[in-house]
């Protein structure tokens, strides 16, 4: 069976019948045998002295060092994830999980299983999602390397808190708590190690109940390095908190520009300006009308973005921002864009007759550039608004027809068939 993430699933993978547990210990696995068994002795011992109907899952990735019999033997129960990466072996286990939460950690030792009573102290006062914030627990000498530490960590968590507001002050600790039902519900997609920063993007997206615990952090357990890749996973986590908040990435930055290059290009349209004993002319002009172009474009790509995200849950509704769109309407784009046109045109035209007044000869670039400068703006933004508007309507076809997803309009007709 193949699930949306690519992820294949097996009869093993599928929660079993049986007496419900409170709660499934989850830890990746890719060749741990150094470590695995200290950490599956410590969640089992965390299971009997709390008196917590549980179980230990190890999601293992393609172990070739007998990870998956020293978990058998300690009595863990073992899920083979063919899918390798971090949040593929996750998003395994979390479909596997019996329990009705989910605390997962690393199982190089760097956790302490045996002390998981906040976590679930916290999961039965309701909350969804539990992090835990190694900064506030402690970090032991030589745990965590000091890129990650000062810079990594703190600016990424940073950059999570502003884009997503989030109240976790700690991004990327591995150990973590959840509720099955929430992590589902999350339809949690990223297969590598930005798997984490996804967790909590969408947790805090979706408005469900996040606080975070204090925890520690040790140094591993392993003679061989991390699985982890400094700079190449701190990109991937930091392309995926931009793809997810699209304000950010589009709509700030774009309307920044936007308002700067209108302002420039009404400011020295008229005449050269003088700045400093510096004359702005009009080659600085022709720079103001790129940043205006360039700043609208962005726009209309939050705007898609914005569309998009809605349409497939990525983000939730937000009812003014459907009122926006639905004022973009094609035929009133095509007034916008057809006076935009005309206008830019019109000043395309006169800087012609200009031009033939002369003979066609030689011109200084001043004597015409104030013409054809905002005449290629406004030409090239009256395209970019229709167009935008019929490719909206494209995105929304489904949507105001009422039609279900292709998936769900086969099965649909399976069952009639039936």
């Amino acid at each position: 069976m193949q699930d949306v993430s690519g992820l294949t699933l097996d009869r093993e993978l599928q929660p079993q019948g049986g007496e419900p547990l409170e709660l499934s210990i989850l830890m990746p696995c890719l060749n741990e045998a150094e470590t695995l068994g200290i950490c599956i002795r410590k969640a089992k011992a965390f299971l009997a002295q709390s008196d917590v109907m549980g179980e230990v899952v190890i999601a293992d990735n393609g172990s070739t060092d007998g990870s998956q019999e020293i978990a058998r033997s300690l009595g863990a129960r073992v899920v083979n994830i063919p899918m390798r990466g971090y949040g593929a072996a996750l998003q395994g286990g979390i479909r596997a999980a019996r329990g009705r939460f989910v605390i997962m950690g690393d199982s190089d030792d760097s956790y302490d299983f045996s002390a998981l009573g906040p976590f679930v102290e916290k999961l039965r006062q309701g909350y969804d999602l539990v992090m835990g914030n190694r900064f506030r627990g402690g970090i032991k000498p030589g745990a965590m390397p000091p890129l990650h530490r000062y810079l990594g960590n703190p600016v990424l968590s940073t950059i999570g808190k502003l884009f997503f507001r989030s109240p976790c002050g700690d991004f990327h600790c591995g150990l973590r708590g959840f509720s099955r039902d929430a992590a589902l519900h999350m339809d949690l997609q990223c297969t590598g190690m930005e798997f984490a920063s996804e967790m909590v993007a969408k947790a805090t997206i979706l408005r469900m109940k996040v606080t975070e615990v204090p925890t520690t952090l040790s140094p591993d357990g392993r003679s061989r390095p991390p699985h982890l890749r400094s700079w190449r996973d701190g990109w991937r986590h930091l392309r995926f908190l931009l793809l997810f908040s699209p304000r950010w990435l589009f709509l700030y930055p774009g309307f920044a520009m936007f308002v700067v290059g209108v302002l420039g290009t009404l400011w020295l349209l008229p005449a050269p300006r003088m700045v400093g004993g510096i004359e702005l002319d009009v080659h600085t002009l022709l720079y103001t009308a790129m940043l205006t172009v360039v700043g609208f474009q962005s726009i209309l790509f939050w705007t898609f973005a914005k569309v998009y995200g809605e349409r497939e849950r990525i983000v939730p509704p937000d009812p003014w921002f459907r009122r926006m769109v639905k004022i973009i309407s094609v035929e009133r784009a095509l007034i916008v864009g057809a006076i935009l046109l005309v206008v830019g045109v019109g000043m395309g035209i006169a800087a012609l007759e200009f031009w033939t007044s002369r003979g066609f000869g030689p011109l200084q670039p001043t004597d015409t550039m104030r013409y054809i400068i905002p005449s290629a703006t406004m030409i090239i933004i009256a395209f970019d608004l229709v167009y935008a508007a019929f490719f909206l309507s494209i995105l929304e076809i489904r949507a105001s027809a009422g039609l279900p997803p292709p998936e769900a309009a086969a099965t649909a007709s399976r069952q009639a068939v039936e």
